[in-house]
């Protein structure tokens, strides 16, 4: 596979970041759910609007992974006040890694993944979590092989 990019997304990118998510989102949750419960949960959570306030806010950051200049993926952090449930300002929070379903299994979520984790090591953060959805399988079984569940002891030690 050919070099991987992963760029924090701007503000005149916005179009690009909401596609990416109602795409991802669905790829990963539609089979679980109503076509009318998936379409209201996109115009929510992933409207212009939205989206674009996320983007302004100064505690939280999104970065695209792409190849050969195509998003096939993205993050979210958030930090401090903007963490939706810990809020602890010494913590950060990795609330959304998406990729692609056809880019699954070709290392686009560790890369995004570790992008995270430089973010936590550079804000000096004392850990990093995260919350998923307990029938999500195959993201629990990622984030149990990136070790997250033990992230604690490499920013204590």
């Amino acid at each position: 596979m050919e070099s991987i990019e992963i760029r924090k997304v701007t503000i005149v990118e916005l179009e690009e970041l909401q596609k990416i998510s109602k795409l991802t989102f669905t790829e990963t949750f539609s089979s679980d759910n109503t076509e009318e419960n998936m379409n209201l949960y996109l115009d929510k959570t992933f409207s212009i609007e939205k989206l674009k306030t996320e983007l302004a806010d100064k505690n939280a950051a999104f970065y695209f992974a792409l190849l050969d200049n195509k998003v096939i993926g993205y993050l979210k952090v958030n930090f401090e006040s903007s963490q939706t449930e810990i809020k602890d300002e010494n913590s950060i929070e990795i609330e959304r890694i998406y990729v692609l379903k056809e880019f699954h299994g070709k290392k686009v979520g560790q890369l995004l993944y570790n992008k995270a984790i430089e973010i936590a090591k550079q804000k000096m953060a004392n850990y990093v979590w995260l919350g998923v959805w307990e029938m999500n399988y195959k993201a629990i079984r990622f984030y149990q092989k990136m070790d997250l569940w033990r992230l604690i002891n490499i920013f204590s030690s």
